[in-house]
């Protein structure tokens, strides 16, 4: 199969024909129909997160189930399905208090003993965040996808698998946003214009969405926003304190800086709640006066929205066929598999919402 593997940091994806293995008794064959292209990848190209090498990136997707493992019982050949990298075991302490998102169990990978998922022709391959959705099929655990209604579009469905779930869930799981409160979003691309949306479907009654790139103010108002800040003309911070009189009740930032993460807090009320959604590089640190705890503010992490996928995807579905979850605007351009470097440098230019891979 064709895929798109990072065999060096700082260098262009390669397009190159790499094996795949057969469905172990808990594995899926999908054949992939979409992959989105996240910030997330670009980090671990750039070298902000390490990863092994060589490796086929992508980790936002949705495909057709084509085999299942003779112990697969949540989906079957022919079934439409969105990935989701947070695999989770099903029976560890995160599982079973209801932190899917949390697991780290080995159980869900193959082990070093097995035959790997993927190969080269000329030495391994790995597979990255237990998906590598950069290829034309993906072999994963059955709990890294859920099967979803097939009147659904794979290409806005592979939205949902990352950054969709992402956005949404830290604003309706990790923080908790209710009717009427207050939210600023900092960093407008998939995720964070997912959070302006996710906060919206939780019944905010403002939500200030805050950018550099100032034509993504209608974006932002489409998706749900009630107020624009263009961050590059004006003090975000003060300008988010003056116009809600105090601070808001949740902030999310969704680019993964240290200094936006340090703004995220710094514009809360007291009781408020700072989400950090974004990938902030290793080695950056967050400096935070230590008197603004005194008024129970809040600094958080959210991994994946905080998500229960097999639960939250399919509701999410149901919610873009409503008409509620805005998935249409967010893809910026469709692309083919042997585009991809192209479209990580038009997202490196800061005005696009999403690129998806659509195969053939």
């Amino acid at each position: 199969m064709k895929a798109a593997v990072l065999r060096e940091v700082g260098k262009p994806l390669q397009i190159e024909n790499v094996q795949i293995n057969k469905p172990g008794p808990h594995e899926v064959l999908i054949r992939t129909a979409a992959a989105g292209l996240c910030h997330s990848d670009l980090h671990f190209m750039e070298g902000s997160y390490p990863t092994v090498l060589p490796a086929v990136l992508g980790h936002e997707s949705a495909g057709v189930v084509e085999a299942v493992g003779s112990e697969v019982r949540t989906v079957k050949p022919g079934d439409h399905v969105i990935t989701c990298l947070s695999a989770f075991c099903g029976h560890c302490e995160h599982c079973l208090t209801g932190h899917l998102s949390l697991c780290v169990s080995p159980e869900t990978k193959r082990g070093q003993e097995d035959e790997p998922r993927l190969s080269a022709a000329n030495g391994p391959m790995q597979q990255y965040l237990n998906l590598s959705s950069f290829a034309e099929q993906m072999l994963i655990h059955e709990h890294a996808c859920v099967a979803i209604r097939k009147d659904m579009p794979l290409d806005r469905a592979a939205l949902i698998g990352c950054s969709v779930m992402t956005g949404v869930g830290a604003a309706i799981h990790t923080s908790s946003v209710r009717p009427g409160d207050t939210v600023a979003v900092i960093g407008l691309g998939g995720v964070g214009l997912a959070a302006v949306n996710g906060a919206a479907i939780a019944g905010a009654g403002r939500i200030i969405a805050i950018d550099t790139v100032a034509s993504k103010s209608n974006l932002a108002k489409e998706f749900g926003a009630t107020d624009f800040i263009d961050a590059s003309q004006t003090d975000a911070v003060k300008e988010v304190l003056e116009m809600t009189k105090g601070g808001v009740h949740h902030s999310f930032e969704a680019i993964g800086l240290s200094k936006t993460a340090e703004q995220a807090f710094m514009m809360l009320r007291r009781g408020g709640t700072a989400n950090v959604i974004g990938m902030i590089p290793l080695g950056q640190n967050i400096t935070l006066p230590g008197a603004a705890f005194l008024g129970e503010k809040k600094l958080q992490g959210s991994l994946m929205g905080s998500n229960r996928f097999p639960v939250d995807m399919p509701r999410l579905v149901d919610m873009y066929l409503a008409g509620k979850l805005k998935l249409d605007e967010m893809i910026s351009q469709r692309i083919k598999l042997e585009e991809v470097n192209e479209g990580f440098a038009d997202m490196k230019k800061g005005g696009l919402a999403r690129s998806v891979i659509v195969f053939n």
